[in-house]
């Protein structure tokens, strides 16, 4: 019997069927596989069955086959195993940079990782009660610039504004265009945050990824090398956690042991402190001083103080005395 012109995909389509359909608790048949391919106007008989799986085995595939009350094929081990396909699921759900649009049309490209009977655990898993998602969708090919960007080692011009109490978009500097060079991305507070030397100012300087507009990448090179030779970006975002400008200083802090956690996460592994009597600390680190470094301050509720030097902590009184001046 002359063979159909779809039998050159077979295996293609034999490969797909595991993958979508099959699953250690959900083996196919050789019956099933057989009705599987026939759909697609694939003829395939038992033994030919026996060979393809062969075939797809030594191509790469793990496939398993099940032997007892319900014999049948499936995929043993995956890509991403459905832990994994979990984790990004859950990721992607609850992170607010991303638009629910995105999110579900990620949230299904992600689904086809695991077999169809696995999809329907990981629809279970992934909803957020109450998440803020932004409205912003544009973040996504800033990111995918800035990214060519860095790696061609170029500068790029944009837009930068904020929201008025009507939603609409506010420029700063009255639309004029920032001129800067990237040097890498940083997560912080669910936000995604540019660090890049800034052309006019000759310094380095954060942004809002999802602030941005009208972003070119351009054929200039980038610049700052020579200010900022051994530049770090993880050492810049543990000093910019505020992601606000401000005075970088060496401050010593004096906590609790039972706290010591609170800094390391703070602050990274790096620190080193110092014992201060049986129950405390200390330990002296690079910071800008901000408001939301105060802040951090206050929400211990005393558990980790400032110790000096004496213009920080000047500073934080001057910062508590006009907060009790602005309440009512």
């Amino acid at each position: 019997m002359a063979k159909s012109s779809n039998q050159k995909t077979k295996l293609l389509h034999l490969s797909r069927m595991l993958l979508r359909q099959s699953d250690e608790e959900h083996p196919l048949s050789v019956t099933q596989i057989i009705e599987g391919l026939a759909r697609y106007d694939i003829r395939a008989e038992r033994k030919s069955i026996y060979d393809d799986m062969e075939a797809l085995r030594l191509f790469g595939l793990d496939v398993q086959c099940r032997k007892g009350k319900s014999p049948g094929w499936f995929i043993g081990s995956r890509e991403f195993e459905l832990p994994e396909v979990k984790l990004l699921m859950d990721a992607v759900q609850s992170s607010r940079f991303i638009t629910q649009k995105k999110s579900d049309a990620l949230i299904r490209k992600l689904e086809g990782l695991a077999s169809v009977h696995e999809a329907g655990q990981l629809q279970r898993q992934v909803y957020v009660s109450g998440r803020i998602k932004v409205m912003n969708e544009s973040i996504y090919y800033n990111v995918d610039k800035l990214h060519t960007a860095i790696a061609g080692q170029r500068a790029i011009t944009f837009k930068y504004f904020d929201y008025d109490i009507a939603r609409q978009k506010v420029f700063r500097q009255e639309g004029k265009r920032y001129v800067v060079s990237p040097y890498g991305l940083i997560w912080n507070s669910e936000n995604y945050y540019l660090v890049a030397f800034d052309h006019g100012h000759r310094e380095l300087r954060h942004y809002r990824v999802d602030k941005m507009a009208e972003l070119v990448v351009t054929s200039l090179d980038r610049e700052g090398k020579d200010q900022y030779p051994d530049f770090q970006l993880a050492q810049y975002g543990q000093k910019h956690f505020g992601m606000y400008s401000g005075q970088e200083m060496r401050v010593t802090l004096r906590g609790r042991r039972d706290k010591a956690h609170l800094v390391w996460d703070r602050f990274g592994q790096d620190i080193i402190m110092v014992p201060d009597g049986e129950d405390h600390f200390t330990v002296t680190l690079p910071v800008v001083i901000s408001p939301q470094f105060f802040g951090w301050l206050l929400g211990l509720n005393g558990s980790v103080t400032l110790a000096g030097p004496k213009d920080a902590v000047a500073a934080y009184r001057r910062r508590l005395s006009a907060a009790l001046e602005e309440l009512p």
